[in-house]
């Protein structure tokens, strides 16, 4: 998120009172965000109560255990009212998940990371792209410079995004992965968690759903739906069902308190779990994680708003189905694309910026480079440049092939990015924002490339990266080289539009 946060803690020091509600029969992910912040609060001086309400009381045997180890001082108020501030964390006050402990919803602040249904409350901080609340709330932590986030809390936020993420197999966001380089948790006590997560009836759960999944012999696809049950069941029978020979992608999905949650798995490379999660989940919710394990979440208002008389079982296969029918798939190696169907165009005088990879670490060592779209990793080189688009994206550039396209520039790089792209090195154990070692530089008037907008939603496999592909919408730009036929890629509209003229 990288400065993306707009609602500081420090700002909600005014009242002498805190109440800190989770949503009705709180998850780990729920009550990891609400004691973090008790714990802020707490470090100040305030009076700070942590509360969940509904009729069912927290039984979970892995819930018990946090509870207990962190001495986290959750209470059950089924029909408290709250005066002077309430901060509802992981839901949204209003929603249907979390009970209304007051009539108004004057002084309340929201702090999730799901969907946005609520619009009216002025004082509130969604990021449905995260993994869990948990998240949220450490990147809130880390703007506070007078707080040290201690042990017992790290370990439950930690805990937060482990359990919100099938066991971190699902993490997308690159600041999920950024707050767990950044932790140092209670491994001894999340492995007995981990250990004390599904009972006797949740295995029973997995085993009914396995019985009672849809499958595709066309595509190899199976779509699963279970009961009701812990979401990290989910991920168990999705890891099951990925072992069926006739199974190369599946999803596994139940529903829950305001919408859908669900899973999804793959072993083929021209299926890339996280990027079908966010096909999936496309205007309806949210979705990502990794290649080959993701999930996401659909939220009940906005599937109805789409589809209001399908069932979820129905709408997940007809997007499933949807996402293996209409995409066009271009290889850059072997592709027969029509050039004499698309436009020429140039590059507009931007500063973009770029790195050489030897300014980042020695010749041969690895450099893993973080960014919204994913981790790339680099072997430094002499011959390897990094280039950074103006909305963060990063790939790599061969040194001769910058030096025949750009001009270095010390113009300022023009940046617009949910998340800044940090640096990792494993070998000296640094990491750091990309920015800090770039330069700019601007394209060569001479530089000219074909395009065409997308019809259908595209996979293209690049030169550059074999382990996957990089997927487009309609309307996005399909761009070839007219130097090197075979540099074929992806730009999305708007920043084509922003980057590119005709000639």
């Amino acid at each position: 998120m990288n400065g993306q946060i707009k609602l500081k803690l420090g700002t909600l020091l005014n009242d002498s009172s805190i109440v800190i509600q989770c949503h009705d029969t709180p998850d780990a992910d729920a009550i990891a965000s609400g004691f973090a912040l008790y714990d802020y609060f707490s470090s100040l001086g305030k009076s700070v109560r942590l509360i969940y309400s509904g009729k069912n009381t927290i039984d979970k045997p892995n819930l018990l255990l946090m509870i207990s180890a962190l001495n986290i001082p959750i209470e059950q108020a089924e029909h408290a009212h709250v005066d002077g501030l309430l901060i509802t964390v992981d839901c949204q006050f209003g929603a249907g998940n979390v009970s209304r402990l007051r009539e108004d919803a004057e002084n309340v602040v929201i702090i999730d990371h799901h969907r946005q249904e609520i619009f009216d409350i002025p004082r509130c901080e969604v990021h449905p792209k995260l993994g869990s609340c948990a998240t949220l709330v450490w990147a809130m932590l880390r703007e506070e410079s007078t707080y040290s986030i201690p042990q017992d809390v790290q370990t439950a936020l930690y805990y937060g995004l482990f359990t919100d993420t099938n066991s971190l197999a699902e993490i997308g966001h690159p600041s999920d992965k950024d707050m767990l380089e950044s932790l140092a948790p209670d491994l001894s006590l999340i492995n007995r968690m981990k250990n004390a997560n599904i009972t006797l009836a949740d295995m029973e759960t997995a085993g009914l759903a396995l019985l009672r999944t849809s499958h595709n012999a066309v595509f190899n696809y199976s779509v699963t739906a279970v009961k009701p049950c812990d979401p990290n069941i989910l991920g168990f029978v999705s890891d099951l069902a990925i072992q069926v020979d006739a199974v190369s992608s599946c999803v596994v999905f139940n529903i829950i308190n305001q919408g859908i949650k669900f899973s999804v798995r793959s072993c083929v490379q021209d299926v890339m779990a996280n990027e079908m999660a966010a096909f999936i989940a496309a205007d309806v919710g949210s979705g990502g994680g990794h290649v080959s394990k993701a999930g996401g979440f659909i939220a009940e208002s906005a599937l109805r708003l789409q589809e209001p008389t399908l069932s979820a079982e129905a709408f997940l296969l007809k997007r499933v189905h949807q996402y293996f029918t209409d995409f066009d798939i271009i290889n850059s190696r072997s592709h027969n694309i029509d050039t004499a169907a698309m436009s020429k165009y140039q590059k507009k005088p931007v500063t973009l910026g770029y790195v050489p990879s030897l300014a980042l670490a020695e010749s041969g060592s690895e450099i893993r480079v973080r960014t919204l779209e994913g981790d790339l990793d680099i072997l430094a080189s002499d011959n390897v440049y990094i280039m950074i688009g103006i909305q963060g994206e990063v790939y790599p550039i061969e040194r001769s092939v910058f030096e025949a396209s750009y001009d270095t520039t010390d113009a300022a790089i023009t940046l617009i990015a949910e998340y800044i792209p940090r640096v990792y090195l494993s070998a000296s154990e640094q990491n750091f924002e990309i920015l800090e070692r770039a330069a700019g530089c601007v394209a060569q008037s001479h530089v000219s490339v074909l395009a065409t907008p997308t019809e259908k939603p595209t996979k293209v496999f690049t030169k550059w990266h074999d382990a996957g592909y990089f997927a487009g919408q309609p309307g996005d730009y399909l761009v070839l080289k007219e130097s090197d036929p075979s540099d074929v890629y992806l730009v999305r509209s708007d920043i084509f539009n922003q980057l590119y003229e005709a000639c």
